[in-house]
């Protein structure tokens, strides 16, 4: 389970604690109704203090965990790798760049682009005790032909389903530009899967190599319509959290896809887990998308010792070291 830093849900009870929970649920309540019935998200809407706080509330933690997972399974793949700088397009209040800093303690200095002024203004508070201090908000709408600061690392979370399909290669090789990461995630449901597709395919046209989830960078082998390629990472609900969900549950799955591509030759998975392993008695089965087969199932017997040792503790979303 993916928890929250104690700095960030500190701030963040302390940003909500300041209106009352009953106008944080009725906001959630609008804000969970947009994205059911509209392909953006809900921050374009926003228009109130409260509504800021019910989008934190609603969706920082999940993006939180969503990035947190993305990156490290990028950061497992790519050892050495350790960026100074980062920038996130498309912001919001700022989850991705307290996901990266854990995962790469070299961090020195961010910039969050972010167009909505109020979110930018709560993204800072809930900064100042960020792992990484130097951090820089800069107010401007996702644009190609924005003049944007140089980075190692360019991260991009929720923030391409909310332009149209036709301006989605075009700002990722914008993302691409100098840049030696660049992980993008989507909502992981069939339209984000193909927004992911777009992106993979467009880094890959950009010269970088495909490094999580896929073990190649060939064309997807998941059939469109079929399936879609995504992952699920569990969080945990505070209580303040789930009065603003109006939740009863103490947890929720958020389900998420992704992307992470880097310049330069780095080790590959030989295959991924795309879905939980059904584990029975003395029996692992795994659905594994690989470099030469596509996807595949396998089952690994007790027979098989070490290998299914290690099938008894391989996750959704772990790479894993054999095709075989």
């Amino acid at each position: 389970m993916t928890m929250l830093p104690d700095e960030l849900r500190t701030a963040l009870d302390s940003a909500l604690a300041r209106f009352a929970p009953h106008d944080l649920s009725r906001a959630t309540e609008q804000l969970t109704e947009r994205y059911r019935t509209g392909p953006s998200a809900a921050a374009p809407h926003l228009r109130t203090p409260a509504d800021i706080a019910a989008y934190a509330a609603y969706r920082m933690p999940a993006t939180y965990a969503a990035a947190g997972t993305a990156m490290r399974m990028a950061a497992a793949m790519t050892p050495g790798f350790a960026p100074r700088t980062q920038l996130d397009v498309g912001g919001g209040t700022g989850a991705a760049v307290w996901a990266a800093a854990p995962v790469w303690p070299s961090l020195e200095r961010v910039t969050v682009v972010e167009h909505d002024p109020q979110i930018i203004e709560l993204g800072r508070r809930l900064a100042r005790t960020a792992p990484v201090r130097d951090v820089t908000w800069r107010r401007a709408s996702i644009d190609p032909g924005l003049d944007r600061p140089a980075a190692d690392l360019v991260t991009m979370s929720y923030a391409l389903n909310e332009l149209p399909a036709q301006r989605h290669a075009g700002v990722v090789r914008w993302l691409a530009a100098d840049a030696t990461m660049v992980i993008v995630i989507e909502p992981g449901t069939p339209a984000g899967y193909a927004n992911i597709v777009t992106a993979r395919e467009t880094l890959t046209g950009c010269g970088l190599t495909v490094v999580a989830p896929c073990p190649h960078d060939g064309p997807c082998p998941i059939r469109p319509g079929r399936d879609w390629c995504h992952f699920s990472v569990r969080l945990p609900r505070t209580t303040l959290h789930r009065r603003v969900k109006s939740g009863t549950l103490g947890f929720e799955d958020e389900k998420f896809s992704y992307v992470a591509a880097v310049r330069g030759e780095w080790p590959r998975a030989a295959a991924r887990v795309l879905r939980h392993p059904q584990k029975r008695k003395g029996l692992v089965s795994l659905r594994l998308c690989t470099a030469e087969e596509g996807v595949r199932d396998v089952v690994v017997s007790k027979r098989q010792g070490e290998l299914y040792r290690l099938a008894r503790d391989v996750d959704w979303g772990d790479d894993w070291p054999a095709a075989e």
